[in-house]
């Protein structure tokens, strides 16, 4: 059982930056990928980003590509989203997600959710 809590999110003007963060319970975090996604109201979740067990490896969706950063630290069970040069199509409610499948863009894969936390960009 993982348990993930999110903070960092709130109101910033477009161009700023936020930092997400997401706390895991559990002595088994590095075993897991962890994956971003968010959600707007009205629209289907997206997948954001996602890191491997190990840190090794990153992947991003395209529209946060050179703008967003996913890092993580197993020592400490936490995993990050460096949100830089934001953006108002980015406003969402933004969730991290566990997945012991390996690293995928796809929600259905991942087992464990937090509550989200939410990002408003203003224009």
């Amino acid at each position: 059982q993982v348990q993930l809590v999110e903070s960092g999110g709130g109101l910033v003007q477009a161009g700023g930056s936020l930092r997400l963060s997401c706390a895991a319970s559990g002595r088994t975090f590095s075993r897991y990928a962890m994956g971003w996604f968010r959600q707007a109201p009205g629209k289907e979740r997206e997948y954001v980003a996602a890191i491997i067990g190990s840190g090794g490896y990153t992947s991003y969706a395209d529209s946060v590509k050179g703008r967003f950063t996913i890092s993580r630290d197993n020592a400490k069970n936490t995993v990050c989203l460096q949100m830089n040069s934001l953006k108002p199509e980015d406003t969402a409610v933004y969730y991290c997600a566990a997945s012991s499948r390996g690293i995928t863009r796809d929600w259905n894969e991942y087992d464990y959710w937090g509550q989200g936390t939410q990002v408003t960009v203003s224009s």
